[in-house]
């Protein structure tokens, strides 16, 4: 799986894994969309520090690098940082550009449904998976079914509340989390890939935590496996 900083050993087949998967995402875009995609790789490629995990350029450069102007610019990198796929480091001040960091896992999530088009092995690999028949396909919105809540236990109920909650969000990451043990007030709950764990554990840790209090106030702390 992808890391957030793409470096050591592995960095030159990570990088171009994120490319690709920008690619791949850019082509089942609009136009306007396309565009902005395009320009974000055309950006990394050519400026990003991956060493330092950071872009540091400023906008009359970029502009020159996209043939276009620089209020374009300040509209596409607003928009970009809008969308959760560039982070401000350090906000440029007299003189000093604003220093932005990609958001890897961010990008990874939105990018997720165009990897099928990169191919089978593409999939595996950013899945983390061994197997082919262990990737998780990556469901639309509204298409999972309510849990089975039959076995009672704290997990399946409060799955059921997110299911209620936000059936798109509980199809695509919260179903394919298992209950793996409960120690107190702890749950610990198995991912099926790094990824799945990281994204779950970064963006909604805190909804499935208050899910399970709901249902059970002992809960009090949540770990996620692969």
């Amino acid at each position: 799986m992808l890391k957030k900083k793409p470096v050591g050993r592995n960095a030159a087949a990570i990088k171009y894994d994120l490319i690709s998967a920008l690619g791949a995402h850019a082509l089942s875009l609009g136009k306007s969309d396309q565009r902005r995609v395009l320009r974000l790789i055309t950006l990394v490629t050519a400026r990003y520090n991956w060493a330092r995990d950071e872009l540091a350029v400023g906008q009359r450069e970029i502009a020159r690098l996209w043939s276009c102007d620089e209020r374009t610019v300040k509209r596409e990198m607003a928009r970009l940082r809008g969308m959760g796929w560039l982070v401000v480091r350090r906000q440029g001040a007299r003189g000093r550009v604003t220093e932005y960091g990609m958001d890897s896992l961010r990008i990874l999530t939105d990018t997720r449904q165009s990897w099928p088009s990169v191919g089978p092995d593409f999939v595996i690999r950013l899945e983390g998976q061994e197997e082919p028949s262990s990737v998780v396909p990556f469901r639309a919105s509204g298409d999972a079914p309510p849990p089975d809540v039959s076995a009672g236990t704290e997990w399946v109920l409060a799955q059921a509340v997110l299911h209620r909650e936000n059936p798109a969000v509980y199809g695509a990451w919260v179903r394919a989390l298992d209950r793996v043990e409960r120690a107190g007030g702890r749950l610990t709950l198995r991912a099926p890939s790094r990824f799945h764990a990281a994204y779950v554990q970064t963006h909604l840790s805190g909804q499935i935590l208050a899910a399970c209090q709901s249902v059970d106030g002992d809960v009090s702390d949540l770990i996620f496996i692969e």
